[in-house]
């Protein structure tokens, strides 16, 4: 028996859900349902084609209670941008959780996962970072660089923002990318060190395979989001900032452990503190987050199945909504 199948192109899914406090809401409620321990989330598909500078993510979960589960498939190519191609690109399919059957197919070039991790970014703002930032730093000069800190604006009301990177030009322009879109103080930095120093909330967005922020740098009343490490060969953050935090969080133990930061701290023998808390437990109430202004907090974000079903089930509600995108018949 046939049956219909949505079909919504990226300009379609710009159209109906933007980096906002709603979308900001759905991310945290699938962290909270991770918390549950109800979620069916395997680990991550994930496979590099370095050949090409190139690798392929597949990221899925179904939670109780949603009418659908997605499968994301995310292709990063990094040197896609010499032949005038985006690094990122990508695809959703939303399945209904009763019968199996598509129920939409998300054609979002990475739109929706760029938008998930964002707010991803902003859940942990909103429980990590303390009450007062008045300087946010940002660590990477890319299109996530520029979400991640409109997520913390959402969160928090920051005055200025310090950017660094290691192409000079490319940090100048997300400055500015920054100060004309959110009406701010934005600035490129030289030297990382400063941009910790003088920021209580940093977040880090690169590929680094090697440290990009040192644990000589922590300092009382700093949070730290590092989003970049995703596969086994990257690391952003220095294993010893880990062990000196006040608190670590992960947003999947058994994902940081493997692909974020948590897998280097424990390679290089440092990470003695036992299991971390989730960010789902510290959404959920079920662990505490930021006690006191005084502390240094850091998040680990490798990206989860949970946040790819909830975004791609509220586009799917949006669309419905707005009467967006295309009907097949299958």
């Amino acid at each position: 028996m046939p049956h219909d199948v949505t079909v919504l192109t990226e300009r379609d899914l710009r159209g109906i859900v933007a980096l906002d406090l709603a979308t900001v809401a759905v991310v945290g409620k699938a962290f909270a349902a991770l918390a549950s321990g109800k979620v069916v989330m395997p680990p991550i598909l994930s496979m590099a084609i370095p050949e090409a500078n190139g690798e392929v993510d597949v990221k899925t979960a179904y939670i109780p209670g949603f009418e659908g589960f997605a499968i994301k498939v995310s292709p990063g190519f990094f040197d896609n941008p010499k032949l005038g191609l985006p690094s990122l690109n990508g695809l959703m399919i939303l399945f209904s959780a009763k019968t199996g059957l598509v129920q939409a197919l998300l054609l979002d070039n990475g739109y929706l996962t760029d938008i998930r991790t964002a707010a991803a970014g902003g859940v942990a703002a909103k429980h990590l970072a303390p009450q007062r930032v008045e300087t946010a730093g940002v660590i990477g000069t890319g299109a996530q660089a520029r979400l991640q800190i409109a997520a913390a604006l959402l969160m928090r009301p920051i005055k200025r923002v310090l950017v660094w990177g290691r192409d000079a030009g490319k940090s100048a322009a997300c400055a500015l990318d920054l100060a004309s879109q959110h009406g701010i103080d934005a600035e490129p930095v030289d030297d990382p060190a400063r941009l910790v120093a003088e920021s209580q909330l940093v977040i880090t967005t690169t590929p680094a395979e090697q440290p990009v922020l040192k644990a000589e740098w922590l300092h009382p009343g700093l949070h730290v989001t590092a989003m970049g490490s995703d596969q086994a060969g990257k690391n952003e953050i220095d294993p010893k900032a880990l062990a000196a935090a006040d608190l670590y969080a992960c947003d999947r133990v058994s994902q940081c452990e493997k692909l974020g930061e948590l897998r280097s701290a424990i390679e290089a023998g440092l990470w003695n503190k036992g299991t971390p808390p989730e960010l789902g437990d510290i959404v959920a109430g079920k662990k505490p987050g930021r006690t006191s202004e005084d502390q240094v907090t850091i998040c680990d974000l490798t990206g989860t199945g949970a946040q790819d079903t909830a975004i791609a089930t509220f586009a799917m509600q949006r669309a419905r909504t707005a009467g967006a995108g295309s009907v097949i018949s299958t």
